[in-house]
């Protein structure tokens, strides 16, 4: 990527010499050429928000700034870009969104996230932190900064207006008003299951802004409730994409003496899921986790793994998160042990499935959506 301070070598993380994705887009390299072309003093605390891989931290590294993210492939990628451009470690300050904030922000960095929510709830947990004298300029393509986008800013921080786009990306510039009346954080939000899903109708559920289908009952998550294997025994069982938890939760009050593994590269996720969990005061033993899938896990540890794999990443289809969960599934089960995946019928999973276990086995199915079983021989 070429900035107004130089060229950087990037890359996403986990690394993949066949990825044809960049690290960066068109909108982190219009907010770096604002920074420079306006002068924008970047001595005080410089806070950047929603950094996709570490690309604006790693340009900005000489001011030793704070990278807030929820995701965990980010912090790691991030890790690997400042090393690969000799930045000292410790230079650049990472922390997660469940982390407390700075105390103070001199300059606010925006990428805007894809969820809308994850954005207000950040912006909520940054704003006592703004002063007037705070430089707040948002970015993204211009498919993702939408009317709501710019109302949050304007209702959270101070009156908001945007920049002419520039290959196809658009920046937010933002003047934080002291006198603003900001509105209560609604996160988390807590909902009761429904009846008819199986071991956890009428169980409360826990979300943190950001996680998938943070106000309701996804669709496919309901199907897969409705056909879990039993798990009776003590069995050792991974939640592999948790979310907010709700599918783990279900195997451990159905069985006690399930030991549950809950793994998600989210920290937004992996809190979600922590709090369902105790929401319902469910007995025997939880682990909750931020990870790259089951990297970390022993192989041959695990009797069950449940998956809702995604196949987006960021604004990018792809299967390559898919097929790593599949592949470290594979790895950390015992022979005999099972892979249950939900997943819509357009995505062909079972042909995965078969290359990789040498089998799979339709459970359950209707017009949208497959639950699929491969066994590790």
């Amino acid at each position: 990527m070429t900035t107004p301070w130089g060229e950087l070598a990037l890359a996403r993380f986990p690394e993949d010499p066949r990825d044809r994705l960049r690290a960066w887009d068109a909108s982190d390299e219009y907010l770096l050429r604002h920074l420079a072309s306006e002068g924008v003093p970047l001595s005080g605390t410089v806070v950047v928000l929603g950094d996709r891989w570490g690309a604006l931290v790693t340009a900005l590294a000489a001011h030793g700034p704070v990278q807030i993210t929820d995701s965990f492939l980010t912090q790691e990628a991030t890790r690997a870009n400042l090393a690969r451009g000799g930045v000292e470690p410790g230079t650049v300050r990472l922390l997660t969104t469940q982390d407390p904030p700075p105390d103070r922000v001199d300059v606010l960095l925006v990428r805007v996230p894809k969820s809308l929510a994850l954005l207000e709830d950040q912006l909520l947990r940054l704003a006592p932190a703004v002063h007037p004298g705070t430089v707040v300029v948002g970015t993204g393509m211009v498919k993702e900064i939408h009317t709501s986008t710019l109302n949050l800013f304007e209702r959270i921080l101070g009156p908001t207006r945007t920049s002419l786009a520039e290959k196809k990306a658009r920046l937010i510039f933002c003047t934080p008003d002291p006198s603003l009346v900001r509105p209560a954080n609604p996160w988390p939000y807590s909902y009761v299951l429904p009846g008819g899903i199986g071991p956890v109708s009428g169980h409360t559920v826990v979300n943190h802004a950001g996680v998938f289908c943070a106000d309701r009952l996804d669709i496919g998550t309901r199907f897969l409730l409705q056909h879990l294997p039993d798990t009776r025994g003590p069995r050792r069982v991974v939640d592999l994409g948790c979310g907010n938890g709700v599918v783990g939760t279900a195997v451990a009050v159905a069985n006690p003496d399930a030991e549950v593994l809950f793994v998600d590269e989210s920290f937004q996720a992996a809190a979600s899921a922590e709090a369902t969990y105790k929401a319902n005061g469910v007995p025997g033993h939880a682990e909750f986790r931020v990870g790259d899938g089951l990297a970390g896990v022993p192989s041959g540890s695990v009797d069950l793994v449940l998956n809702n794999p995604p196949f987006h990443s960021h604004q990018a289809t792809t299967d390559a998160t898919a097929w790593r969960m599949f592949t470290g599934a594979r790895r950390a089960l015992r022979p005999g042990g099972e892979l249950w995946v939900i997943g819509n019928r357009h995505l062909g999973y079972h042909v995965k499935l078969r290359r990789l276990f040498g089998n799979s086995s339709l459970v359950a199915s209707d017009p949208k959506f497959v639950v699929l079983k491969a066994v590790k021989r």
